[in-house]
């Protein structure tokens, strides 16, 4: 083997890693709603999680992707520590997917079905499939299964190039001495290690001892040390993931790795242990690229087997590892942009308690002037703050993430999160404004008269009914409740009119004071306010539904119409004062 031929292997080997890139990007777009089901399903029952994890790495083609977003999802506190476990055996097991379909390399014969399943038959046919759909398709969908198919056409054809070049190497005597050398399972422990660290990928790792088995000069007593030590070098993603994350996701990391090395650590001397007892001779034998998935893909499993009754073990020695106690979750974790649907589902889900925070902080204010606490006072507006909070880091996450590759559906919902983001924070300004006049009444030991505390009443049960239809269809997706946001938010707006008016005709009667009435006016304002912005929301709920962004459209459209006056009339009705 010469320089030329060297150049040759790294060329296979970049375009392998780049096909696997391209391949796993698309297909995390392409079913980027199954990665969000593994937020909604996640489960601390063993098998779930176990098939979760298989699933989406099998899926993904990437165990260190998925092992990655555990550690994200861990760090916000979207999983617990005893959840991640079982994601990661099968992230494990999910990963032997991807040495069967590079085994079709190995594939040899002369009939015309084996003939088929060689890469060097079928590449250029997906290749020529991708490139069809990629660019004159129209669909995005299309699209990204042409990426899928050109990613992996590019993957098998580096597989070739990488097989190509070595085949010299049989005859190589340097060769034969490094093949001799990781025959010792230390060693060959080693090196698959340090080959899948410096790759960063389990699966090239697997993918040029295929190709070096291909030279028939790798005995299978050399390949099980390799994958065993390529299985502990895919540790490094997650351990990089975890810097500076969380002390539970440095234990999800560690968690990884322990469950690699002590499977190398139990199964290794046992195999060694029968080996010599028994006095295989088929050790010796050379390796096919089939036998070394039929290896991997046993050896997983086993390693999952012995360790699903000893999870508990691996979090206790991950504490140890990790020591400290428990850790606030990080609201936003910059680790899941790299899969940016599952980093969308994150900020849905910080979205949604944003807004069933406000909506709280101003049903408990209105509860105030009518049994005004001070503790709870200072809840409204810890609330308050903490709503804020959301605002400012969610608006920079959504900027970042609007930044990524995103589907066209994906970066619809980006926009909406961002349109409603400043309306929740001001639906939260509001309930302090309405706790500050109920405490302004305190203070001034002071307050409205019955008419004016009834019809206050009236006006606040069509402000709770309000937020609940606005909560409803923003967590919800309740389209129904969205359209009954704006008939319900001008009956609120004429309620706040008849009250100041019915507020006038008491001051000159002398049923109600000039103190009260600036206080009465902030909480018409505010209440008025609410509704402008349940508006807004609504809107941007039913706009997405349609994919599209026009306010002014959809507002001539649902206050124009039969179905539209009838819900007015039912709510006039339903919140009426005299």
């Amino acid at each position: 083997m010469d320089i030329f031929d060297g150049l040759t292997l790294i060329g296979g080997l970049a375009l392998f890693l780049f096909g696997m890139n391209l391949m796993g990007g698309a297909l995390e777009k392409r079913a980027g709603h199954r990665l969000k089901a593994l937020l909604r399903n996640v489960t601390a029952k063993p098998l779930a999680g176990l098939t979760l994890g298989t699933g989406v790495t099998a899926l993904m083609q990437s165990s260190s992707l998925t092992t990655v977003m555990v550690v994200g999802f861990v760090n916000s506190g979207l999983m617990t520590l005893a959840q991640s476990v079982f994601i990661i055996y099968g992230a494990n097991l999910g990963a032997a997917a991807t040495p069967w379909i590079l085994s079709l390399s190995g594939v040899s014969g002369g009939s015309f079905l084996l003939h088929l399943l060689k890469p060097s038959t079928f590449t250029p046919v997906l290749a020529l499939i991708g490139v069809v759909l990629h660019n004159f398709s129209k669909s995005t969908k299309r699209k990204e299964t042409g990426l899928v198919l050109l990613g992996f056409a590019v993957l098998m054809y580096g597989m070739e190039i990488m097989s190509g070049a070595v085949v010299d190497l049989r005859t190589d005597p340097a060769f034969t001495g490094i093949v001799a050398a990781v025959s010792n399972p230390i060693i060959g422990i080693l090196a698959g290690t340090l080959i899948t660290v410096v790759v960063q990928s389990s699966s090239a790792s697997i993918g040029i001892l295929m190709a070096l088995s291909a030279t028939g000069s790798i005995p299978i007593n050399a390949a099980i040390p390799i994958l065993m030590g390529q299985n502990i070098g895919t540790c490094i993603s997650a351990a990089l993931a975890a810097v500076g994350a969380s002390k539970d996701a440095k234990r999800t990391a560690a968690i990884h790795f322990l469950f690699n090395l002590l499977s190398a650590v139990i199964l290794l001397p046992l195999y060694l242990i029968i080996y010599n007892a028994a006095g295989w001779t088929f050790g010796a034998e050379a390796v096919a690229p089939v036998e070394i998935a039929l290896i991997n893909t046993g050896y997983k499993l086993v390693s999952v087997l012995i360790f699903m009754p000893l999870s508990g073990l691996l979090i206790k020695l991950s504490r140890i590892l990790v020591r400290g106690g428990a850790e606030d979750a990080v609201l936003l974790d910059e680790r899941l942009l790299a899969t940016p649907s599952v980093a969308l589902e994150q900020c849905l889900n910080v979205e949604r308690d944003m807004a069933e925070l406000a909506a709280k902080g101003v049903r408990t204010a209105m509860s105030q002037f009518f049994e005004y606490n001070a503790k709870t006072a200072e809840k409204i507006e810890s609330w308050e703050k903490k709503v804020d909070e959301y605002e400012d880091k969610l608006g920079s996450y959504l900027v970042k993430l609007s930044s990524c590759e995103l589907l066209r559906r994906d970066a619809v919902t980006v926009s909406q999160l961002l349109r409603c983001l400043s309306d929740f924070e001001r639906v939260s300004d509001h309930s302090v404004t309405i706790l500050r006049s109920a405490g302004e009444l305190k203070e001034k030991k002071t307050g409205f008269s019955p008419a004016a505390e009834a019809e206050l009443k009236v006006a606040f049960a069509a402000t709770d009914e309000l937020l609940e239809k606005t909560n409803a269809a923003f967590c919800r997706g309740d389209g129904q409740a969205a359209v009954e946001v704006e008939p319900l938010c001008k009956v609120i707006s004429g309620l706040c009119e008849k009250i100041r008016a019915a507020h006038v005709e008491r001051l000159t009667t002398g049923d109600c004071k000039i103190e009260t009435g600036f206080v009465l006016i902030d909480i018409l304002t505010a209440i008025e306010r609410i509704g402008g912005h349940a508006s807004n929301i609504a809107g941007c709920v039913l706009e997405i539904g349609k994919q599209e962004l026009d306010l002014h459209e959809y507002l001539h459209l649902v206050r124009h119409g039969t179905e539209y006056e009838k819900r007015f009339a039912d709510y006039r009705k339903k919140y009426s004062i005299k």
